[in-house]
């Protein structure tokens, strides 16, 4: 079996439950593992931590308009950063990409503008419009779902002769339900180029990981449908984007699917819809995960190179507050949706029940 990438050998995590957790970088933004360190221009990491910041910068501001009501739904990305980024940095334009709810940064980051994203989040039906070179579809809200369509989409890839990949990402809740075991054996048994991503924060809302599975990790997981399993360390975009980039590589030539666990945590609440991690989770176990924050890390490093100073980050940090401030006045100088076209969405044949509502609804809007 091909496998291109520099220092991971995806053949050895076939059938085998436990591996150590792969990194790179320590919390300290030290190299620990050289042989691992991707090949990755000084202009490319740089890029990589951008977008980073540009993600927690894009939390924060989305925090700020949901609690002034100007956003709708929203499940907050900081912390995860490295595990959401740092995967999608290894994906080529014409992947496809299938996220979950908090995937929004890496399908904003494969093409989706910024102002769709917040339609998205507010409801909108033209949130879920997207321009016909996005290789994605939107967020899923099912759990898991996700998992069984990459399944199809990878298959179709394959069927297709198409050099790409589809990635997929869901919580480690995610992997207590079927779809999550189905998307991946079928994938498996036809050697569908797909890469499967449970992003493990410690929680699903509120129930803890060891609750979720007797499992000592969630890569093992992978072993049960015959497909190499990967545990990273989440919170290093360079660990994280080596096993991308492995998995990617490995998919393309022709091995089937790879199922990576990113060991992450979220900072914030579940989402924003009524949340509070104060209840299930300790002051004392949030501190020794922020310890670990991967923007201090990737800053770190980056400082350590003479990459980065803090003036090229206040102008990066201006120059995306610039972009969101654009993107929301687009979206609220819009046409609000009327209730008429919710319902003329809903059918192909309008029912006569459904088309007196529509008339009714039209005449109030009308006036």
């Amino acid at each position: 079996m091909s496998n291109m990438s520099k220092g991971i050998d995806l053949n050895k995590y076939f059938d085998t439950p436990k591996h150590d957790v792969v990194q790179v970088l320590d919390e300290k933004g030290k190299v620990v593992n050289k042989d691992l360190m991707p090949d990755l221009s000084d202009d490319q990491l740089v890029e990589l931590f951008k977008e980073m910041l540009w993600s927690r910068i894009l939390n924060d501001r989305s925090t700020k308009l949901n609690r002034q009501g100007r956003l709708g739904f929203f499940a907050p990305t900081a912390g995860e950063e490295a595990s959401q980024i740092g995967s999608h940095f290894a994906m080529e334009k014409e992947d496809f990409l299938l996220p979950a709810y908090r995937d929004v940064p890496q399908l904003v980051q494969h093409g989706l503008p910024l102002a769709k994203a917040f339609q998205w989040s507010r409801g909108h039906i033209d949130g879920n419009k997207y321009p016909e070179t996005l290789k994605a579809l939107p967020p899923q809200i099912i759990i898991g779902a996700q998992y069984v369509q990459t399944a199809g989409v990878a298959l179709g890839l394959k069927k297709n002769g198409a050099k790409n990949v589809a990635f997929t990402y869901t919580g480690d809740g995610g992997t207590s339900q079927g779809d999550f075991y189905e998307g991946m054996n079928f994938a498996g048994a036809f050697k569908a180029p797909a890469v499967f991503y449970s992003q493990n924060n410690g929680y699903a809302i509120s129930v803890p990981r060891h609750v979720q599975t007797a499992a000592p990790t969630l890569a093992q997981k992978a072993v049960a449908v015959g497909i190499p399993g990967v545990q990273v360390d989440g919170m290093d975009a360079l660990a994280v984007y080596a096993v991308s980039k492995a998995a990617r590589d490995f998919a393309v030539a022709g091995n089937g699917p790879v199922f990576i666990e990113t060991l992450t945590y979220r900072f914030g609440p579940h989402t924003l819809s009524g949340d509070d991690p104060k209840r299930y989770r300790t002051a004392e176990e949030e501190e020794e995960w922020h310890a670990k924050d991967p923007l201090t890390r990737m800053r770190l490093f980056l400082t350590d190179k003479g990459l980065w100073s803090e003036e090229q980050e206040s102008a990066w940090e201006e120059e995306v507050n610039a972009q969101i401030d654009a993107a929301m006045q687009e979206v609220e100088s819009a046409p609000k949706q009327k209730v008429s076209e919710y319902l003329k969405d809903t059918f192909i044949d309008t029912p006569a029940v459904i088309q007196e509502q529509i008339d009714k609804f039209v005449a109030k809007e009308e006036n």
